[in-house]
């Protein structure tokens, strides 16, 4: 396409999940109602973490950070698509678009790479437990952290860096409910060639590396599991890794059924639809995962909600619920 067609341009439009009015509240109510206990399910997570002093061990730090990546993750994308619900415009500025993608790259990789961080964990726990307080001191945990969002930054600021390049002409519609990085590459009518071989490198190596860190610390830990003599000792170790697991498998599956929704779909609002599950619905279930699976977190979750009732911040009995 000519330089002639270029424009600077000020806006894109996000298409949605649909454009039927009729569907409008219907979507809103359903997000509103998911980011809201996303948040509350992921706070209530780190708040009990730091509360409670049975939890200050390497595998509740790492789950308070993944929760507050997890915050971090909806909210960059879920509140503009309310707000544009609610106001009724597809509008965003292109340096709203802009910033979408740098925090959206952010969290995503930092997902991968903590969820590969408490795998790692778990097989140092297991396989190797007379080691695991050296090991895991908390010196090399936060440095695994930092690490983790060094990576996920530098990562993030590349991509951002390589669509300020490119031109876009008058096709300024995204057919998504927040900036897709590759949604938003192909609007351009540059050349796209260098983007898409950043981005392939960049799944590659920060999708791909982190989840053969997974598989190997799981072929592990299985090995060690098999090895013990026990039926209760066997289940023992292995629901110290089953939340973990059970996330990972929902993070990467849907991750994967996104990835062959838009391999396989013609219709771009098919791969959007898809999306939800791993970038709202996944932040979403995880709480109730680590929750419903894990006995100390649930009665630091109790004795939460206690402190709160005796305080007056809840309503009398409300630690019953649980």
């Amino acid at each position: 396409m000519g330089p002639e067609n270029e424009t600077q341009i000020s806006e894109f439009l996000l298409l949605g999940l649909s454009e039927d009015p009729e569907l409008q509240p219907l979507i809103f109510g359903l997000f509103l109602s998911m980011y809201l206990v996303t948040v509350l399910g992921n706070l209530l997570i780190i708040l009990a973490t730091i509360s409670d002093s049975h939890l200050h061990t390497p595998m509740y730090f790492f789950l308070s950070n993944l929760s507050f990546v997890d915050i971090c993750f909806t909210s960059t994308t879920v509140p503009k698509m309310l707000v544009n619900i609610q106001t009724q415009s597809k509008v965003i500025s292109y340096a709203g678009c802009i910033t979408q993608i740098y925090f959206f790259a952010i969290f995503v990789v930092l997902d991968n790479f903590l969820l590969a961080v408490m795998a790692y964990d778990r097989y140092v726990a297991i396989c190797h437990p007379l080691h695991y307080t050296v090991s895991m001191n908390p010196h090399v945990c936060g440095l695994l952290v930092l690490a983790s969002w060094i990576v996920s930054v530098l990562n993030s600021l590349l991509q951002r860096l390589m669509v300020l390049r490119l031109s876009f002409c008058t096709d300024l519609e995204i057919p998504h409910f927040f900036c897709e990085l590759n949604q938003v590459v192909h609007l351009a009518c540059s050349d796209t060639f260098l983007n898409d071989l950043v981005v392939y490198l960049a799944s590659v190596l920060l999708g791909g590396g982190p989840l053969a860190g997974i598989l190997y610390s799981y072929s592990k830990i299985v090995s060690s599991i098999l090895a013990i003599s026990s039926a209760q000792g066997k289940r023992k170790a292995f629901s110290t890794c089953a939340s973990h697991l059970s996330v990972v498998s929902l993070f990467y599956g849907t991750s994967l059924g996104v990835y062959l929704t838009s391999a396989v779909a013609q219709n771009s609002l098919s791969t959007a639809t898809a999306s939800v599950m791993y970038s709202v619905v996944t932040p979403m279930l995880n709480p109730f995962i680590y929750s419903l699976r894990n006995q100390d977190l649930k009665s630091a979750v109790r004795r939460l909600f206690g402190k709160a009732t005796m305080k007056g911040v809840f309503c009398p009995g409300l630690d019953k619920c649980l």
